[in-house]
């Protein structure tokens, strides 16, 4: 019965013990950590205050984009290639790769015997067609009065036909190697002038002043139209249903951190390379200044979605060191401190936020050395 008794009493007090025992606490949110680990709040002075931006951050529309890499090109449409209009010594080179010239500029003169022998054709065919003519007007009177047969007038209006089209032949001829009157060929002394074509840069030269030249196809001189040129990209033959030709593109280059170049897709190649399993797609930029330079590498950023709102931080706010990000918030005014923070890489002047910052956030966008410094100073 003692034993019935005390068994009772022990589970009683367990009972009651289990009553009394506080109940388990709900998970808390998780906080985040406002600053790396080593970080210390920064107070400073007014004057300090002077040399620091801050801006609040807040989600901004941004459009979906396609990133490939792409190399610039000369624009072939603004693209000349000089060559020979004939076969002779190169005189008085006036030009090398670099210079800008005009439209109808000298580039240099040809000596050339074909000139001087198409001059000599030129004067004797306008000597052989006078006579031609006259010989003509004399038998058609000789004829009106049956002084002359039939055989014979047609001889000499045939001789006078064949006469005129030698004389435009040769004048064709001298127009192509640039004299186009008659004060031009006779004030000339052998020497072909060799004009510029387009308005541009020189960027090839493959002759030297006293060389001696071909009419072939090999270019002595090549100019480039540099206010719009091309950049060429690769683009994965299964993301191709996402582009189209007057998809507008936004260019990028390490060259010019933080600057964008604005362009448009005006080419997708019709063939995918069977190796790579992509297809050339050409965007068609604005150049002013020649900035972008022939076989620069870029990025290509192609819009192929719709806006989302998203978060982003200027470029310059974002310090990088060991494979890790940060930037400095303010906590309150004149109060700062160094937060870590995960950004996607980009080339342009914002990054996207993936996580450590928050929309409202006063971030610290010029200044960021100065507080750098301070922070190292305390920290030493």
């Amino acid at each position: 019965m003692k034993c019935l008794w005390s068994t009772f009493a022990v589970a009683s007090l367990l009972s009651l013990s289990a009553c009394s025992a506080p109940p388990p606490q709900a998970d808390l949110p998780a906080v985040a950590k406002p600053a790396d680990a080593g970080a210390v709040e920064l107070e400073m002075d007014a004057m300090a205050l002077r040399s620091i931006t801050v801006e609040a951050l807040a989600e901004h529309p941004l459009a979906q984009t396609l990133r490939i890499a792409g190399k610039v090109q000369f624009d072939e449409d603004r693209l000349a290639h000089v060559l020979a209009p004939l076969s002779g010594q190169v005189l008085d080179l006036r030009v090398k790769v670099g210079d800008v010239v005009r439209k109808g500029q000298a580039l240099c003169a040809i000596n050339s015997r074909e000139a001087a022998a198409a001059v000599g054709e030129h004067v004797e065919s306008h000597k052989d067609l006078d006579l031609a003519e006259k010989t003509a007007a004399m038998t058609e009177d000789l004829f009106s009065h049956q002084a002359a047969s039939k055989i014979a007038l047609q001889q000499a209006q045939s001789d006078a036909a064949k006469a005129r089209s030698r004389v435009a032949r040769n004048e064709q001829a001298l127009r192509l190697i640039g004299l186009r009157s008659e004060a031009e060929i006779d004030a000339f002394d052998g020497r072909v002038p060799v004009l510029a074509p387009i308005r541009g840069v020189v960027i090839e030269r493959h002759v030297t002043d006293g060389e001696f030249v071909l009419s072939d196809s090999m270019p002595m001189i090549a100019i480039a139209d540099l206010s719009a040129v091309w950049v060429m990209g690769d683009v994965f033959e299964r993301d191709l249903h996402l582009i189209a030709v007057g998809d507008a593109a936004t260019i990028t280059t390490t060259a010019y951190p933080g600057e964008q170049f604005a362009g448009r897709v005006n080419h997708v190649s019709d063939v995918i390379d069977p190796m790579t399993r992509t297809a050339k797609v050409r965007v068609s930029v604005p150049n002013p200044g020649g900035r972008l330079k022939g076989e620069m590498f870029t990025s290509i950023a192609l819009g192929v979605g719709s806006s989302k709102a998203v978060l982003t931080v200027p470029a310059r706010a974002v310090f990088t060191e060991g494979g890790r990000s940060w930037v400095y918030v303010e906590t309150k005014s004149s109060h700062f401190i160094r937060r870590p923070v995960e950004v996607e890489e980009d080339e342009g002047a914002d990054r996207r936020v993936r996580s450590g910052l928050r929309a409202g956030d006063r971030v610290v966008t010029d200044g960021g050395l100065l507080l750098r410094e301070e922070e190292d100073k305390r920290t030493s």
